[in-house]
Order: structure tokens, then sequence, then C-alpha cells
């Protein structure tokens, strides 16, 4: 009995250890790993915080400022990427600083500012680099105010600009715009590797608001294809509008920024915007598909007196380019405004010069945006009103292009589409990510531990079968 009380003792001893051993390294490769990253996790996690910090404090100064720009309760500030990185513009190309492929960062522009930043780039894949900047919401802007995103090589040739500006309807909003570089084997211009410079350029008339801008940009990488495509655009396609929807809207609450736009399956959704206010979607399109959106305004017993450009609804593409915007007026009564037919996704719409269509030139999310004319509160009150976004889309999605490489946000995967039907945002999308990649680093370190009890138990088994014999 005393022989087996030992082994007993020994085998929980063991069994103790193997359990404490498995658990905090794993396997011994997984000890190592875990070893190595301890200094890099803090060194991240305090960044994280700091650059929390200093967002958290930007985003109250900013709701202070909305509170007195409208009058009324707070409204949303714009919601940034929680993992954008701050990044300074520099005034000079010779000392921008770096946007890496497939990071978000974050700056504030100036009145007329002039800004450089600093990308580098081969000759494999294409280059997008996109700007959302995000004014107080309130304030008063004239007619060409707005900002110019541009990329060019060292010689400062231009490789490609796209231009953002508030046009009829004076009110600040959330604009955005992407420059590009494509990689062209018969161009001789911008396609040498090597760094290239972004530069932004804002522009203030003098009766306008002259408040700094927080911008949110981005740099994206696309890969070329396997084989060359069409270059030519169809000279038919099908633009007539199609029956409209007409069932019961379904609720669906905006965004405040790209980073947590709801995602929208086709259908009819309902919400409530305040004035001054902007709500963001996305809508997954594949390669064929054709989007078809339309935004109505309730009607209001508040007033009669008629407020011009009331809603802008504006559509953006997957590298935040600008594609279409429509306004429309209201006086009480429902309103509606359609954004104009848009061509089915497809690689060669890339070779037309009319901007709507060179928009829809990849499969992706797509950014709705609606903003509500503070002039509304004057009218009609600061409560909300009621908003239907109705979206159709037509077509079967078609095979892609043939990209030689990962497509990155230039594709519709499963996980986008279950996202369209429940309504997830791609700040959700993150974190349920996130999660997954949690939950699969448990498994592994959970197999690591079992595998050590295993054998701790095997060990422990042979043993005490010798000294029975």
């Amino acid at each position: 009995m005393k022989k087996r009380a030992g082994i007993g003792r020994r085998a929980g001893a063991l069994i103790a250890a193997a359990v404490a051993v498995g658990t905090a390294a794993g396997t011994p490769a997984q000890a190592r790993a875990h070893t190595e990253a301890q200094p890099q996790a803090r060194t991240r996690i305090q960044t994280q915080t700091q650059t929390q910090t200093r967002i958290q404090t930007q985003a109250r100064i900013q709701t202070q400022a909305q509170v007195r720009a409208v009058g009324g309760e707070a409204l949303p500030p714009y919601t940034f990427d929680s993992a954008a990185q701050p990044v300074r513009g520099a005034a000079s190309s010779s000392d921008a600083q770096e946007l890496k492929a497939g990071g978000t960062y974050r700056d504030t522009l100036r009145k007329n500012g002039k800004v450089y930043y600093r990308v580098v780039l081969d000759g494999k894949r294409n280059t997008y680099v996109s700007v959302v900047a995000a004014p107080k919401p309130g304030g008063k802007v004239e007619y060409g105010d707005g900002f110019k995103v541009s990329i060019q090589d060292g010689s400062g040739t231009e490789c490609g600009y796209q231009q953002a500006s508030f046009s009829s309807a004076r009110y600040t909003r959330p604009l955005a715009a992407s420059a590009r570089r494509t990689v062209d084997p018969d161009s001789s211009s911008c396609q040498q590797p090597g760094n290239y410079y972004v530069l932004v350029e804002r522009t203030t008339k003098t009766g306008s608001d002259q408040s700094d801008w927080d911008v949110e940009i981005r740099h994206l990488a696309e890969p070329l294809l396997k084989k060359a495509g069409p270059t030519e655009l169809p000279e038919a396609w099908p633009s007539a509008t199609p029956a409209p929807l007409t069932g019961e809207p379904e609720p669906r609450r905006g965004g405040s920024g790209i980073h947590d736009a709801a995602s929208l399956a086709q259908g009819e959704w309902r919400s409530d915007i305040r004035p001054g206010q902007t709500l963001f979607y996305r809508v997954p399109l594949d390669w064929g598909q054709q989007l078809f959106a339309t935004a109505e305004l309730g009607s209001s017993t508040e007033g009669d007196d008629y407020v011009s450009h009331a809603l802008v609804l504006s559509l953006e593409n997957p590298a935040l380019g600008h594609v279409d915007t429509e306004t429309v007026g209201y006086s009480g009564k429902q309103a509606t405004l359609a954004l104009g037919p848009q061509r089915p996704v497809a690689h060669e719409n890339r070779t037309s010069y009319t901007e709507a269509t060179s928009g829809m030139r990849f499969a992706g999310w797509y950014y709705l945006s609606a903003t509500l004319s503070p002039e509304i509160a004057a009218e009609y009150g600061d409560g909300p009103v009621p908003l239907t976004l109705r979206v159709k889309i037509l077509n079967a999605a078609k095979p892609g292009p043939g990209y030689d490489g990962d497509p990155g946000p230039f594709a519709v995967t499963p996980d986008d589409k279950r996202a369209a039907e429940t309504g997830s945002s791609g700040a959700q999308a993150a974190e349920e990510a996130e999660r997954s990649d949690s939950m699969r680093l448990v498994a592994t370190a959970g197999i690591g531990t079992g595998t050590v009890l295993l054998l701790g138990l095997g060990a422990w088994t042979l043993v005490a079968r010798r000294r029975t014999a």
C-alpha cells in the first residue's frame, strides 16, 4: 500500500508539473515564441494606448465643437479606424514620412494646407492612396472648397490624382478622394520602382469655415493580372433603371465613418438622420454586378419651407475613390434622390476618363454616405428626419479578371456576404477576426498542453508498471 501511495503521489506531482509546463509554454517552440513576443507585445500595447488616448482627446474636442456648431445635442464624431497610426504631413517632399501598403493613418490638414507623404512602389502592383477629410459638421463652405490628392514621381510628374469638393451643397461633411499609380508597360512615366510622393492640397475660400480638418489616409495595393484582359469598354450596357423595391423597410443604423459603416445587402433600409449628420453604409459588389441606390427623406409636420440640397448621397469605391454624388431639396414632403446608373463592375472600366465609370473598376465594398443639411434644424427643428435607403444589386457574380496574387480588399468573400445580411460593420468584422485569431492561439496552446500531459501520463504509467513487475 505504501508503494502504491508513493507512486500515486509522484504521479500527481508529475501531472501537476506537466500541466504547469504546458500552460506556461505549450511546446518548446511556443515557449520561445511566447518569451520573444513579450517585449514586443508590451511595446505594442503601450503604443496602442498612447494612440488611443490621443484619439479620444481629439474626439472629445471635436464633440464639444459640434455642440457649438449645430446648436443642440452633440452629433456623433467621425469614427476613425482604431488601428490608424498617427502621421504628420511634411511641407517638403524631402521630409515626407512613409505610408506603408495596407496601412491606415491619421493626420490634420490646415486651411489651404499642402503636405507631402512618401510611398515606396514596385512594378508589380497598382497603388491607391485615399484621403477621407472629416471637417466638423455644421460649418459653411463655398463652392470649390475641398482638397486634391495626387501621386508624383521623383521628377514631379503627376501619376494620378482626384479632387473632392463640396460643390452646390455648401455645408461641411466628410469628403473622400483617391489617387492612383498604375503599372502600364506602354507608358514611359511613373513606372520605375522607388520613392513616390503623395501630395494633399486643401482649398479654403475666405468666407468658409477655417477650422482644421482631421483626415484618414489609406495606402492600398492591387495585384496585376496574370494575363492582359479587355482594354475597351462595351458600347452598350444596361443603363435603364430597374423596377423599384416596394417592401417594408428594415431598420439598419448607419455608421459614423468608413470604419464602422453598416453593411447592406439588397433591400430597403430605414434609419433616422439629424441635421448636419452623416451616416455611412457599405455594399459588397462582385465582378459583373450593378448597383442602383436611392435615398428618401420622410415627410414632416413641422413646416413647409424649402431647403435646397437638403440631402447629399455619395458613392465611393473600395479604394475610397469618389464615384458619384447627388442631392435633393426638401420642403416637408417626402423627397427622393437616385444615384445615376452605374456600369457593372469590370476591370476594363478603368480605361474610361469618366470618373463614375472609371470608379467601378474592381470588386469589393462600395461605400454610401448620406448627409442631411444643418439648415434643416432652422426650418424643421433639430430632431431626426426619417431616412430610407433602397439598394438593388443586379446580375450574378462573374469570375474575377485573374489577379496574379491575393486581391485583398478588391474581392467579395463569403464573410462579406454574411456581413451584408447581418449588418456587421468593418469594425465588427475586424473584432470577430481578432477573436478568431485568439481562439486559434488558445487552441494551439491547448494542444501543446495536452501533448505534454499525455507524455507525462505515459511516463508515469510505464514507471508504475515497472515497479509493480
